[in-house]
């Protein structure tokens, strides 16, 4: 493995309120608060992983590209989650959903969340269940995933592909896109090279991703790239969390 993955970020209006929100309903401690940051940390992952609110001018805009799933064991546990999330501020929401056996909520600043039915393969992932991607093509974003987050391709039907993590993580998943991209990713992901950052870059870039400005301005310790379908994700400096 050259690279592992290491925070979602999410773009926040308020990123205290927002990260109270996340903290009490995945039970996860908040490991870091300043005004410019605020750290939501996983108690089971193998490695430090973050969800990570900073602040971001721009409102939020259109359904996110990007969404969490929430891992339940029993009906009885899901309809506990949905009611503690009503409860810290979260509210339902329709995406065109349909009929499904999940339970699509927003939280505070309006990001889609699923609280999902019990599945087996979401049993060692500890609260949060995946990370998911809408991406026109869900194979091939397996596959180019694969190697930016270290982990293998744990499912593909040809539809919904899904990278198997260690447990303790989170899969991070691609479903079909519904709507084209628009605008910068209101989530991202942070990918924590194992050895030299620029190697890292260089390793990526030859694979499709691109280097992308999205106002991070001259002398921070990231690099900012897009995937081969524009969606950002940042590697930051070897051992370092958070953006």
């Amino acid at each position: 493995m050259t690279h592992r993955l290491a925070n979602v970020v999410v773009d926040s209006a308020d990123p205290r309120r927002l990260a109270r929100f996340w903290a009490e309903l995945l039970g996860w401690p908040v490991a870091h608060e300043a005004d410019d940051e605020v750290d939501v940390r996983s108690p089971h992952a193998p490695w430090t992983f973050d969800l990570v609110f900073v602040p971001v001018a721009t409102p939020r805009s259109g359904k996110n590209r990007v969404h969490l799933d929430l891992a339940s064991s029993s009906p009885g546990q899901q309809l506990e989650l949905v009611e503690r999330a009503v409860r810290l501020g979260a509210r339902p929401a329709d995406v065109g959903q349909h009929a499904v056996p999940w339970v699509v909520l927003a939280d505070p600043e309006g990001n889609e969340f699923c609280v999902l039915d019990p599945r087996p393969e979401y049993a060692d992932t500890g609260a949060l269940a995946a990370v998911v991607v809408d991406v026109p093509e869900p194979s091939a974003a397996a596959a180019f995933w694969s190697a930016v987050a270290g982990l293998p391709v744990g499912r593909d039907d040809g539809e919904v592909a899904g990278l198997r993590p260690p447990p303790g993580l989170p899969w991070l998943e691609f479903l079909p896109a519904t709507a084209p991209k628009t605008g910068k990713d209101r989530l991202h992901l942070d990918v924590d090279p194992v050895g030299d950052q620029a190697a890292a870059v260089a390793e990526l870039e030859r694979r499709g991703a691109t280097r992308a400005d999205v106002g991070q301005g001259p002398g921070v310790s990231w690099v900012v790239l897009t995937d081969p379908w524009g969606g950002e994700f940042c590697v930051l400096r070897a051992g370092a969390t958070g953006t």
